[in-house]
């Protein structure tokens, strides 16, 4: 029971009952509100014949509601599907199908749902309720929600990716997993009761998930931002007095140019972290102008095994765009595939063993037997325990510290090169006439594939210009023979990342 993830909001009420725990645009509630009103959505979720290891699925926009949702239904031991509300009805049906959940808490009256479910609660029910469905603001309290005691290794959350290559695959957590990972995270940024992070990622992606239960573990405070707009978070930063703040690559791009260009004091910011892709290096090299004074960690992770790397704060200056190395608690390698481990100036696949690692994709044993399997290169060293296969190249520097250099299936093979198209977008970036930029390789007869480049231009955007920028910059295998525009911001997955196979799939098809 000490080591479940609904035990990371109850252990703080006996420590710190009073305390701020979560704070939205028109409230915030104690540890002790948060519990009270877990108790009373998990009162429901039993009497609607809810029990330990059922699945439940949580669709509400980032608020104090869609934390209890997801609280409530780890107190009773069932297990968490947080789906992000910018998924479509089609993907929310998928994933209810594919789960066999059996209750779903929205906001909104869903439609075209499976006939298994035998409940929904509804947060603004917008019409009639039908028999199986019930308006939150008449819940009471029934004390039948009772505390599950799940093992360790028990299935606590199953994390559904984007699906932009597909249809979404299920990750599944332990609560040991969870647990871990957010005492991870807490370890090498420091975090305290006294941290209030600013909460913009949304809870079903790994990343914004471990802010709230770092928080939760440490007795911190959250504050929702479901906004995403630069001046908003911004203004919820000193508004709230906001310690902690995470970001996505095209966040950061938006955040980091409107300070640049509206210089603004933020005393109570301590830390800044990134994940979800690597952030530019134009953009990376403006950061310590923008947020003066202020810890930068940049940082690595997969769903898979939720943190794997990072670079302290104290490299950021010397290192800057490095991953760096394994968090607490992550064993973690680079290999060559059929030769061993890669050593200083060598590139390799990024594999990551021991606690972290998931249990696996749901109800596909396929796909988790290719991802989490022994490794022969690391025999030596950690016999046949499984590793997590990330997929990511990596190169390794003098000091054992990572660099992302692609991913391994993005690789463009041109003139005999092997190029990364991250090393084309950041040159690129550099021009300052492109925001969103995403570099791919197409098939050429005479030189294997040529790079092509799709971009959403800045207003000094010049495509003449930006040629003789990548002439100057870049040799003449890795200069664009293609540039397509694209007018607005490009479409993202659902934790905010650039969805990269449907800008590519579109290009192509223009």
């Amino acid at each position: 029971m000490g080591h479940s993830l609904y035990r990371l909001l109850a252990d703080n009420l006996a420590r710190d009952p009073d305390r701020t725990a979560l704070i939205d645009a028109k409230r915030k509630v104690t540890y002790a509100d948060f519990s009270a009103e877990v108790d009373l959505v998990a009162d429901y979720l039993t009497g609607i014949g809810i029990t330990q290891g059922d699945r439940v699925i949580v669709h509400l926009r980032k608020s104090i509601e869609e934390a209890v949702a997801m609280w409530a239904t780890a107190k009773i031991g069932a297990v968490v599907i947080n789906v992000n509300t910018q998924w479509t009805s089609a993907q929310l049906r998928y994933v209810a199908e594919d789960s066999g959940a059996k209750a779903l808490i929205i906001s909104g009256q869903p439609k075209d749902l499976p006939s298994t479910m035998i409940g929904t609660l509804i947060q603004n029910p917008k019409g009639p309720l039908e028999d199986t469905q019930t308006d939150w603001a008449t819940l009471k309290p029934t004390g039948t929600g009772k505390e599950a005691t799940p093992t360790d290794t028990d299935l606590a959350m199953i994390i559904y990716t984007s699906g932009s290559t597909g249809m979404p695959k299920g990750v599944m957590l332990s609560h040991r997993n969870i647990r871990i990972g957010a005492e991870t995270v807490v370890e090498y940024l420091g975090l305290t009761k006294d941290d209030r992070l600013l909460s913009v990622l949304p809870y079903s992606f790994d990343a914004g998930l471990n802010q709230l239960t770092t928080m939760l573990l440490v007795g911190g405070s959250i504050v929702h931002q479901p906004v995403i707009m630069p001046t908003e978070i911004i203004k919820a930063i000193n508004t709230h007095q906001v310690t902690g703040f995470a970001g996505v690559p095209p966040l950061w791009n938006q955040v980091v140019r409107l300070l640049a260009k509206t210089p603004t004091a933020l005393p109570t910011l301590r830390l800044i972290t990134n994940t979800g892709g690597k952030i530019p290096p134009d953009i990376l090299s403006q950061m310590p102008d923008v947020f003066p004074d202020i810890d930068i960690f940049l940082m690595y992770g997969l769903t898979e095994a939720f943190r794997s790397t990072y670079l302290p704060a104290h490299k950021f200056a010397a290192k800057m765009g490095a991953i760096g190395q394994g968090v607490p608690n992550a064993d973690i390698h680079v290999i060559k595939h059929g030769q061993g481990r890669a050593g200083p100036g060598e590139q390799g696949e990024l594999v990551h063993a021991g606690p972290l690692v998931s249990l696996g994709y749901w109800g596909r044993p396929d796909l988790t037997a290719e991802k989490i399997k022994t490794c022969p290169e690391l025999a030596d060293l950690i016999g046949d325990e499984p590793v997590v296969y990330s997929g990511d190249l990596v190169r390794v520097d003098e000091d054992g510290d990572l660099w992302f250099v692609s991913r391994v299936d993005d690789m463009i093979k041109t003139s005999g090169f092997r190029l990364s198209p991250t090393e084309v977008e950041d040159l690129i970036s550099a021009s300052g006439m492109a925001t969103d930029i995403v570099a791919f390789g197409v098939d050429d007869d005479d030189l294997g594939q040529v790079v092509h480049v799709t971009l959403t231009p800045q207003p000094n955007y010049d495509e003449a210009a930006l040629i003789a920028h990548c002439r100057k910059t870049m040799p003449a295998y890795m200069v664009p023979r293609k540039i397509i525009r694209w007018d607005g911001p490009m479409p993202r997955t659902a934790s905010g990342k650039l969805d990269r196979p449907q800008v590519i799939a579109a290009s192509r098809q223009g």
